[in-house]
């Protein structure tokens, strides 16, 4: 349970303040500061514009704003500039959005999330994880000073610069063809909801979400939303590529395959079909968030995606 939001109008060092987030011009402010940061800061710093787009726009309803299902919390400077900002992905995580000339702000986020986020634990009482990158040494500080635990289960983000890399060449399995999503499509979308509960051992996946997300979300590009199509016309695997536009940089994800269509290398001729598009297009980045299972990060190791970042969740009981 989530205790009274408590946002604290004082002034910190800089004249620095803090609200709540309102609704969608906030939304576009939060969604600026991830592309400003991402050249100024270490890879996975902060998150990607498509994790962003997705809290608010993959969803069946809207008008519902699923990112106003918890409390944001806004920091703002004496201009007026938003500097950083705390949200929720799941009901006991909170998530740091901080500008790197702001880091100094960091415990004050820590402290508000402690104050306003958080779940009822397995054995009663509140926890809070907060998930941080090996490379943040800052970070780790602030949460061990502060009573968390750095946890054994964790995640990964691989990078990878495509500059004048070999370009790969494209092998499709015999039979199956490659094409771009339908979004407009509904029966096309039903297809891609059922390939991700399959893939992924989900069933919340419905149409309705994904033709909302393509339909809205600044990231979405459907030249780089790509499907294998098997010869009875049923998708064997999917990625899509949300594209940072400013930043020149593609965004895998999601990556699956049918597990009816495993072992064909569909997983990997889409990734070499969606790499040459990024190049196409003049792209210079590219990234994948690959959790921490051993078969999917030697994946992305052979496809050259060696640049990898580690990361933990640090665990408090509140």
């Amino acid at each position: 349970m989530v205790l009274g939001i408590r946002m604290r109008n004082n002034m910190t060092s800089g004249s620095v303040t803090t609200r709540l987030m309102r609704g969608d011009e906030d939304f576009g402010r939060m969604r600026q500061l991830l592309i400003d940061t991402v050249r100024i800061t270490p890879v996975g710093f902060n998150w990607d514009v498509r994790r962003l787009d997705g809290q608010r726009f993959y969803d069946a309803d809207l008008q519902a704003n699923h990112l106003l299902n918890r409390p944001v919390g806004l920091w703002e400077n004496s201009a007026g500039e938003l500097v950083a900002y705390v949200l929720v992905e799941s009901p006991d995580d909170a998530h740091l959005q901080v500008h790197p000339d702001y880091r100094y702000l960091e415990n004050e986020l820590v402290a508000w999330a402690e104050e306003n986020l958080g779940a009822a634990g397995t054995g009663g009482g509140r926890q809070l994880q907060i998930y941080t990158y090996e490379y943040d040494a800052l970070r780790q500080q602030t949460l061990a000073a502060r009573g968390y635990a750095k946890m054994e289960y964790g995640g990964m983000i691989r990078h990878l610069r495509l500059g004048c890399q070999p370009r790969p060449a494209v092998e499709l399995a015999a039979g199956y063809t490659l094409r771009t999503t339908q979004p407009d499509d509904l029966d096309d979308c039903q297809r891609i909801a059922d390939l991700l509960n399959a893939a992924f051992n989900r069933t919340i996946h419905n149409a309705a979400e994904f033709h909302n997300f393509a339909r809205r979300a600044p990231c979405f590009r459907n030249d780089l939303d790509l499907v294998a199509v098997a010869p009875n016309g049923s998708f064997g695997a999917y990625i899509g590529i949300p594209y940072d536009a400013a930043n020149r940089w593609g965004i895998f994800e999601p990556v699956c395959t049918h597990p009816d269509h495993q072992r064909k290398g569909l997983a990997r001729a889409l990734m070499h079909a969606g790499l040459l598009r990024l190049w196409a297009l003049g792209a210079t980045d590219a990234s994948v968030d690959t959790g921490d299972a051993l078969p999917a990060n030697a994946f992305y190791t052979a496809l050259e995606f060696t640049e990898a970042y580690k990361g933990y969740s640090w665990r408090k009981w509140l």
